[in-house]
């Protein structure tokens, strides 16, 4: 298990150093109304609570070199273990004053905007700021804070709507 990755990366090998699955994850905006990094970022940690691998079983060849046979199944999967799979929380600062989930109407009248990525232990793991204004480091780290205290209820809230979704679709 690679440190600090947002999925198990092991549990997409196959055979170690010869086979193993690519995961590509592709998002389609139809509209937006503002925030939209943290929307995709929730869409692909919902998306891929409900994503699994097919079950494989590997048949190696006695000589070491060749290609192994993989079969794989079309019927049992593996899920993701999407525990640590991080949410973003964006705040948008308008005058003295941070927005969360902020509008478009509410992004054109930014300075700028911290979105940090926090996983489920509350540790951060990327920060983008965006705007052409410059951020005193004390405004910087209080905007962290709040974004871990909003992410912890942001999580809650996605780990809810997927429970609830998993116990309806059995």
């Amino acid at each position: 298990h690679i440190s600090g990755a947002a999925i198990d990366l092991s549990s997409l090998i196959v055979v170690e150093g010869k086979v193993c699955w690519d995961l590509y994850i592709d998002g389609l905006v139809v509209s937006s109304d503002g925030n939209l990094l943290d929307a995709l970022a929730a869409a692909i940690k919902v998306a891929l609570s409900d994503t699994g691998i097919p079950k494989d079983n590997v048949s190696l060849s006695a000589a070491s070199d060749e290609e192994p046979e993989v079969d794989v199944s079309n019927e049992e999967f593996l899920q993701f273990d999407t525990s640590s799979v991080p949410v973003i929380v964006t705040l948008t600062k308008v005058g003295r004053h941070y927005i969360v989930d902020a509008t478009s109407e509410e992004e054109s009248q930014m300075s700028s905007a911290v979105s940090v990525s926090v996983n489920r232990s509350g540790r951060v793991c990327g920060l983008t700021k965006r705007g052409g204004v410059g951020l005193d480091p004390s405004v910087i780290f209080d905007m962290i804070s709040v974004a871990k205290h909003v992410s912890q209820q942001f999580m809650a809230q996605l780990d809810s709507k997927i429970s609830a979704a998993e116990a309806d679709a059995e």
